[in-house]
């Protein structure tokens, strides 16, 4: 593979091992609610790991639930939910070192943005208190969904989507990067792996 001109990452799961703490965020806000209602909402959030909590609060509203759910109210759980995040991912030991060496390695060497599902206010509050904001030349997160934010990335900065790459750890971050005509790579869900789509199964296999 030719040295890309650039390298689109998501965050959750694939710079940051943070699936079982949004999961505690869910269940804590969602506490009223019974185990059974908040499993269906957890297992939809495992399988859309590259949706923003608005479109899963509002998942678990509409689908699980049955009932409607203003944006305000939507707004109002998800900045429940952040207070919980800011707290609890601001720790570096969740960061996947693997990850993180490789960034560090071709830093300054090929650009390379964050597009995330996560809110993009707690993302880069996160990102500086994790001390990684410099790694990236952008860094953007929800509610804009992930697909406008790859195409509005392309366009401001000028790259060519097919000299592109995009590392993820689900089926929507496939999505976002195959609408806009950019290489999809899976990471740290093998799922992916087995479903054919590429994949890393250590980034020492990646070298420009």
């Amino acid at each position: 593979m030719l040295k890309p001109e650039a390298i689109l990452w998501d965050f959750d799961g694939v710079i940051l091992d943070s699936m079982a703490i949004r999961e505690l965020g869910f269940r804590t806000v969602l506490s009223e609610y019974s185990n059974a209602q908040v499993d269906e909402l957890i297992r939809f959030h495992e399988e859309n790991g590259g949706l923003s909590r608005y479109v899963k609060f509002r998942y678990f509203f509409e689908h699980v639930l049955n009932r409607s759910i203003s944006s305000q109210e939507i707004q109002k759980l998800s900045q429940r939910f952040s207070e919980i995040m800011r707290i609890r991912l601001s720790e570096k030991k969740y960061l996947i070192q693997e990850t993180l060496a490789f960034i560090k390695n071709y830093y300054g060497i090929i650009p390379m943005h964050i597009v995330s599902g996560s809110d993009h206010i707690e993302l880069n509050f996160l990102c500086d208190k994790l001390e990684i904001t410099n790694l990236f030349n952008s860094i953007e997160g929800s509610p804009i969904v992930k697909n406008v934010l790859v195409g509005d990335l392309l366009e401001r900065f000028g790259y060519q989507p097919t000299r592109c790459i995009l590392i993820g750890d689900s089926v929507n971050d496939f999505e976002a990067a195959s609408l806009n005509g950019v290489h999809f790579m899976g990471y740290n869900n093998i799922t992916l792996d087995k479903r054919g789509y590429d994949y890393i199964h250590n980034f020492t296999e990646l070298a420009w």
